[in-house]
């Protein structure tokens, strides 16, 4: 904690006229401080080092968002292109930010002084590698559906997924060899650089959770052939979903290739969408990293003991669940696929979802239950000092389960409004009440695990912090420097000791109920991510909203819930490391 205060103040004292002693920079081999002749440029920008390139993004999210929505609820407004157009330009401009870093910038002497070992994790990075793998299969289906249909496509709509693939793997590069970088020169072009890769990941999510609620809303329209709650709106819809219909399946129906390119981009979907939101996560953690001082030090600690508990394995009963949970989950979704169709099994199919979810859930929070009990025995001290990483990752778990939440409240409004009326309703009406009860749960056990000391536990994080108030003195920058470096290293040898004199069984515990969440968690994000979304269909949210105010909450919700259980994976596998 002190040596990050320390080294934000000796920043600021670097770009004070009177202090002549401090214009030179330190240099050691922990820290490196910022260069004098970056200091002009800082002057120029209003107190935060990242308001401008922060304002950039923001400017460029707004006006894309607005393109965006504009196409999607208007596709025949914008008469030029100008989303693909504009998605085209900021994917191009980020290119060439990413080829001058990698290719020149990179290069450069004292660039990156040291790494940030929390950023960019091996878990995340094979997942997001698998992501990237399958996106780009998507984009060759892409381009042979979009091949197919060039005579009524537009040449901007034609030539994006190619550009999309060259961004894609530029990017998939940049996460995997530098994520862990802190970059400490040309910081506001890197900044504004990674902003800009930052913008380009958000809009391209924004476009495709917009592509599939156009999807989703055709189908529901071709099959169920519900009607919209006012007729007026109902009629100018039903006029645009019919040109919609027209201009998606009429002329690719007449090609199995086509037919055949397009159920696979519908499949590959789930992949391209959780892609961008981990690398939008990643590229944030690089922004909020450039010109940050740390000392490596206790992470590399961290990274060792992570490596050996990977190969220390041990975890039976977790798995064991944990593989029960898939294969349950497994049939569940292929039986609610096929008869969700058959209109004289279709109750059947309702019945196995809510089923399944009404037995997992309750297990999974009894689980994040007995979790944070064990947490409470083992009374580890919590880590301290400022960290993007796990900051980052605590704002993305609460914000992605608001969609989940959302929708339960929604739904246990119009419970209270209109009644459950039936076995199906319920149903419903319990299945978001457990949703509640599991993600807050969830939340509680897996925040307080992030902020967890990996091994020290909290009367020697209490010496420690007797040690460090002392009666306060001034002394040079380069004296509190080391004494900030010292008390790390006396900090990660405690916890060296500390980490042979933990109580076996609950690291054991510990690591059972995370195998379980796990897989369960990977499985609860399966079965929305390939089209079981019982919401849209069946429900008491739509009987009492509407089916057009459902619809659209449904489809704000649905993406953050389903990313939620992809995060929470990563942040679970975290802790079945670090226990």
């Amino acid at each position: 904690m002190n040596s990050d205060s320390g080294i934000t103040e000796l920043d600021t004292c670097l770009g004070r006229p009177g202090n002549p002693p401090s214009d030179e920079p330190i240099r050691s081999s922990e820290h490196q401080i910022q260069e004098p002749d970056l200091d002009p440029m800082l002057v120029w920008v209003p107190s935060g080092r990242r308001l401008i390139s922060g304002l950039l993004g923001l400017n460029v999210v707004l006006l894309g968002a607005a393109l965006v929505t504009g196409q999607a609820f208007n596709p025949d407004g914008l008469k030029h292109h100008e989303p693909q157009l504009f998605m085209l330009l900021l994917m191009g401009v980020s290119l060439l930010w990413m080829l001058w870093y990698l290719l020149w910038a990179r290069r450069q002497p004292g660039i990156c002084p040291h790494k940030d070992h929390h950023a960019g994790g091996i878990t995340v990075t094979l997942v997001l590698m698998l992501f990237a793998a399958f996106s780009l299969l998507l984009y060759v289906c892409r381009i042979g559906y979009l091949i197919n249909l060039r005579e009524c496509k537009p040449a901007a709509q034609v030539l994006s997924p190619f550009i999309e693939a060259a961004f894609l793997t530029l990017q998939t590069y940049l996460l995997w060899a530098h994520s862990k970088d802190c970059i400490h020169r040309h910081k506001i072009i890197t900044r504004s650089g990674l902003m800009l890769i930052l913008s380009a990941d958000l809009l391209l999510w924004l476009n495709a959770v917009t592509e599939d609620t156009i999807h989703e809303e055709i189908e529901l329209e071709k099959e169920d052939r519900l009607d919209f709650s006012s007729t007026n709106s109902s009629e100018a819809d039903a006029s645009d979903l019919t040109g919609l219909v027209n201009s998606t399946f009429c002329q690719c129906s007449a090609s199995a290739a086509c037919l055949t390119f397009r159920k696979a981009f519908e499949i590959l979907y789930p992949f391209h969408l959780e892609y961008y939101l981990m690398a939008g996560c990643m590229i944030y953690v690089m922004w909020k990293n450039v010109g940050r001082g740390m000392s490596p030090g206790h992470q590399h600690v961290s990274q060792k003991l992570t490596l050996h508990i990977v190969y220390e394995g041990g975890i039976i009963y977790g798995l064991v669940f944990g593989v029960l949970v898939l294969a349950a989950g497994v049939t569940v979704f292929i039986l609610y696929q096929v008869w969700v169709c058959q209109r004289e099994r279709r109750l059947t199919a309702f019945l196995i979802f809510y089923g399944y979810h009404l037995v997992v859930m309750p297990v999974m929070s009894l689980c994040s239950l007995a979790g944070m009990l064990v947490h409470r025995l083992e009374r580890r001290a919590n880590e301290g000092g400022h960290n993007p990483t796990r900051s980052l990752d605590v704002l993305l778990l609460v914000a992605a389960a608001l969609g989940q939440l959302a929708l339960s409240y929604f739904s246990l409004v119009a419970a209270l409004a209109v009644g459950t009326r039936g076995p199906l309703g319920d149903l419903d009406l319990s299945y978001s009440l457990l949703s509640l009860l599991e993600l807050i749960l969830q939340n509680i056990f897996i925040i307080e695990g992030l902020h967890r000391h990996p091994s020290l536990l909290a009367k020697k994080k209490e010496k420690q912090r007797s040690s460090i108030f002392k009666p306060k003195k001034k002394v040079p920058i380069q004296e509190e420097r080391k004494t900030d470096i010292s008390l790390l290293e006396g900090k990660t040898a405690a916890a060296a000791q500390e980490h042979d004199g933990k109580k076996p069984w609950t690291k054991r515990a510990i690591r059972e109920i995370c195998a379980f969440l796990i897989l369960s968690n990977v499985m609860l994000w399966v079965i929305p991510a390939f089209g079981v979304h019982p919401q849209f269909e069946n429900g008491l949210g739509k009987q009492f909203f509407g089916f057009s105010v459902w619809f659209v909450l449904v489809n704000l919700g649905q993406p953050l819930s389903v990313f939620y259980r992809m995060h929470s994976v990563g942040a679970l596998m975290e802790l079945l490391i670090s226990a």
